[in-house]
């Protein structure tokens, strides 16, 4: 009897690892692939529908953008549809937003985006201060608040600049800290978190229920980051290849629910580029 039980316990164990080895093998990144649109910046004006196109063919499926000049608003949205591509988020210009959020819902619901972000707090090159951040909580909160209760949610995308130290965090632990959670959420960019000093996957660990949306990008090895909020387009390469751990970052924001994700590849190198990143990102295993 004591045989029986030795070597089911032995099995026990076996399987076990199996299931060990099996759960390593499991894929990280099982969201679609979604891409920044002003990724494609230098080619929209060259043709809208050609463009979109080329994104369809990377495999994208979401998008985040807005509307791009050249086409209503409305042909954009059955452009997309034609190509089964969703505009989930859309972008917004802080200053525009704080003075009134209609034309923004507009845009938003034509193209069916349930997500507005903001991207840049106006302020004083190398001077983000405490007076800008709570000028930018009142705006977030009042605007979100708007944005709530036309079924969109906004999210505010960190830069860089707002790591600045404050008390016994940062001013971005500020913000976060007094925007209304009902309100404002966030969309991490991943260089703009390295780059400045912070870990994006303890960051994301930090805030767990707050973060959103994020923003897939790799900074390259050797630059060192300052809080600037700006660094030469050539520094931004293919995921993996540069100095942030996306494995890392990858895993913790599937752990806090990030909803989706987008690639915002500035490099000149770009279409080059994203096949690299979408091959990277899908052979990240667990």
């Amino acid at each position: 009897m004591k045989k029986i039980i030795g070597l089911s316990c032995l099995a026990t164990a076996l399987l076990a690892g199996a299931g060990d080895l099996f759960a390593q093998g499991k894929p990280v990144y099982t969201a679609p692939i979604g891409l920044q649109a002003y990724t494609f910046r230098g080619s929209w004006g060259k043709g809208i529908e050609a463009t979109l196109d080329t994104i369809k063919s990377l495999g994208v499926t979401e998008m985040e953008g807005g509307p791009i000049a050249g086409m209503t608003t409305e042909e954009l949205r059955k452009q997309l549809d034609k190509r089964g591509i969703a505009m989930v988020s859309i972008g917004a210009d802080y200053k525009k937003l704080s003075e009134s959020t209609a034309q923004t819902i507009k845009d938003a619901k034509i193209l069916g985006a349930k997500y507005v972000m903001v991207a840049w707090i106006p302020h004083e090159k190398g001077n983000f201060n405490l007076e800008t951040a709570k000028k930018a909580v009142a705006d977030f909160n009042k605007a979100g608040k708007e944005l709530k209760e036309a079924g969109i949610s906004l999210t505010y995308h960190n830069h860089g600049y707002e790591f600045v130290p404050y008390e016994d965090g940062t001013l971005f632990d500020y913000i976060v800290k007094n925007t209304n959670p009902e309100y404002v959420n966030f969309e991490m960019d991943v260089l703009w978190t390295a780059f400045p000093g912070q870990d994006p996957a303890k960051l994301l660990l930090k805030y767990p229920t707050r973060w959103k949306l994020m923003h897939l990008k790799d900074l390259k090895k050797g630059v060192k980051g300052d809080l600037s909020g700006g660094t030469p387009t050539t520094n931004d390469v293919a995921l993996g290849t540069g100095q942030i751990d996306i494995p890392a970052t990858l895993k913790a924001a599937k752990k806090v629910g990030i909803k989706h994700y987008f690639i915002e590849d500035e490099s000149p190198s770009y279409l080059k580029q994203i096949p690299q990143t979408i091959a990277y990102i899908k052979s990240i295993k667990e």
